[in-house]
């Protein structure tokens, strides 16, 4: 394709940014402003997959011939959706949860061609099996990172790595927020073969 269509990350996150970066292609970002609130009875993949596709559609009238990516996440331990702490104690109380068990992360992704109006939705599962950790390395590791605004209170982009055992997903970038492998399947959906 010889024309790439305009892209949009529909998101404040720099993190997701930064992800979208390593494709090497030419994007806007805007954050889009939804109620993020979980429904009733709803599970975590279809509430990941809603918003996902709810951020695209937020930016899609002020953004004509673009595609909009959409992206949420949210980590499940057991049967608790960890959501971002907010707070040191929150992001305390959440990784002290999570020592010793494995937590899932859900990431939905959702690219909306708003030119033809159709939309490619998908949720990407990766999963952590967190070491034991003692208090005091939680505490270090909160005040070190400040991961208030993560989805499971670590960044596993950066010092985070220390708290696993282990890793299980084919894409390591859903942990971090946006799945780069399924985006590149959904931008060739819509014509753009990458690398460019």
């Amino acid at each position: 394709m010889t024309d790439t269509p305009s892209l949009l990350l529909a998101s404040s996150s720099p993190f997701r940014r930064e992800l979208l970066g390593k494709l090497g292609l030419a994007f806007q970002h805007q954050s889009p402003d939804i109620d993020e609130t979980r429904h009733p009875g709803e599970s975590p993949t279809a509430l990941v997959m809603r918003l996902a596709r709810q951020k695209a559609q937020a930016l899609a009238d002020a953004y004509p011939q673009t595609l909009v990516i959409g992206s949420d996440q949210v980590a499940v331990l057991g049967d608790q959706v960890l959501g971002k702490p907010g707070s040191r104690d929150n992001a305390i109380a959440q990784l002290s949860a999570a020592s010793g068990q494995r937590v899932t992360f859900l990431t939905g992704l959702c690219l909306l061609n708003t030119a033809t109006g159709r939309s490619q939705v998908a949720c990407e599962r990766f999963a952590v099996q967190f070491r034991t950790l003692r208090p005091e390395q939680i505490e270090r590791y909160v005040d070190i990172e400040q991961p208030l605004n993560c989805a499971g209170s670590f960044k596993s982009e950066g010092l985070g790595i220390v708290l696993f055992k282990t890793l299980e997903g084919r894409d390591p970038n859903a942990l971090v927020g946006l799945p780069l492998i399924q985006l590149t399947d959904f931008l060739a959906a819509e014509g753009v073969t990458l690398p460019l």
